[in-house]
């Protein structure tokens, strides 16, 4: 008893000597800024796609990511919209791909543990979420024999599918219906590896934990009374939570749904209805998940009244590099953000929702330090990611 006391005293004193030149955190929000970490998490593989983690099937995906070819215009590629000098987005309010989209282009970063896909959750794979685009009339407008076209005309390309997939996708044994799937597949293993880096809150989490004084005195006060309002007073953290930032549910936040005369955006009511009629949701035959464990969120998901207007809570890492926010980007800046949350008129928000949500009524400093704070979500890289590599011929980058 006497060696856990002592290390329980020894633990609060260094803790003591970090925040006597910080911000004094209580041991309940110091509990909760370790609950934000750590940063980066162990890699993991997706076991409803057998491409999860695959060299090869990653150099594919890296390649069809910046490729026009799936489109049968030529004249759209994931990278239309996710572009690497824009933090993986376009820095538009709301996407357009071969039509205008009524929603913000989501980052492409941090996307291997989440659950849900889209501001709306219509998908409950990586490789769904990269699937559906290549079929909507709006985006690529594309379809299975156009999509198994491709591997036709580049030799590489279908070089790299067989050793991805051990089959191939073209000739007489090829079924376009499985080469779509399996090319979403190989996107989705390539955008998994697109992650965030360490930031300064990072750096400050770490210093809390370890007791380390001028590791954390390098982290700005304004940021540490920012971080103080987020998991305090602001309750961002009820849905910003985990390592990273989101409780990756869906939440009415006040924004009008409304996307012009007469024309809404239901959110997760219509995407949910869409997901359970998809078939390459996690409950169908395109799963490479025999044990089915992770379709379990997409079979118990129930469809509810308070889904109406519901979009995404998104993840906040890197938030800083990827204006204009929420669902339709409304609001150009972080600085908009924060004061929306601080005005919010609680009428927006239906009946049916979870009352989590209250008018803030920030101080302007209060705003200042909590914007101080989301800025220091931000990695080395910010908005300018750097570029994979380009593969050449049949192999993959090692």
């Amino acid at each position: 008893m006497r060696t856990l006391a002592g290390a329980a005293l020894l633990a609060a004193m260094a803790f003591s000597a970090v925040s006597a030149h910080g911000i004094d955190f209580t041991a309940q929000e110091r509990q909760q800024i370790q609950a934000l970490g750590p940063w980066p998490p162990p890699a993991t593989r997706d076991p409803s796609n057998r491409a999860s983690g695959n060299a090869y099937a990653i150099a594919l995906g890296g390649r069809l990511f910046f490729d026009a070819r799936l489109s049968p215009t030529g004249y759209v590629a994931c990278v239309s919209c996710h572009q690497p000098d824009r933090g993986w987005t376009d820095g538009q309010p709301r996407a357009h791909g071969l039509a205008d989209l009524p929603r913000n282009t989501k980052a492409t970063l941090d996307l291997r543990r989440q659950r849900w896909y889209g501001w709306g959750g219509a998908a409950d794979s990586l490789w769904l979420a990269s699937l559906r685009p290549l079929l909507d009339p709006r985006e690529f407008d594309s379809n299975a024999t156009a999509v198994a076209r491709v591997y036709v005309r580049d030799p590489d390309l279908a070089c790299l599918y067989r050793h991805a997939f051990g089959s191939t996708p073209t000739g007489k044994g090829a079924v376009p219906q499985t080469v779509l799937v399996d090319t979403a597949k190989a996107l989705a293993a390539f955008v998994e590896t697109l992650a965030s880096g360490r930031t300064p809150f990072d750096e400050f989490r770490d210093a809390l934990a370890s007791g380390d004084a001028a590791a954390a005195a390098r982290y700005p006060q304004a940021a540490q009374r920012g971080l103080k309002l987020f998991i305090g007073r602001g309750n961002c953290i009820a849905c910003h939570n985990g390592p990273n930032f989101s409780n990756g549910e869906f939440a009415d936040v006040g924004v009008p749904f409304f996307t012009g005369p007469g024309r809404v955006d239901p959110g997760r009511h219509d995407d949910l209805q869409a997901l359970r009629a998809s078939p390459y949701n996690l409950l169908g035959r395109h799963s490479d998940d025999a044990s089915r464990k992770s379709s379990q969120a997409t079979k118990l998901a129930v469809l509810e009244p308070r889904h109406w207007g519901e979009f995404k809570v998104p993840g906040l890492r890197n938030v800083a590099a990827s204006p204009p926010y929420m669902h339709n980007g409304s609001l150009p800046t972080l600085r908009d953000v924060v004061l929306h949350y601080s005005t919010l008129d609680e009428s927006r928000i239906h009946a049916s929702a979870r009352p989590l949500l209250r008018a803030l009524r920030l101080a302007d400093d209060e705003v200042d330090a909590l914007v101080a704070f989301l800025e220091s979500l931000t990695d080395e890289h910010g908005a300018d990611r750097p570029r994979p590599p380009r593969t050449e011929g049949c192999r993959p980058v090692r």
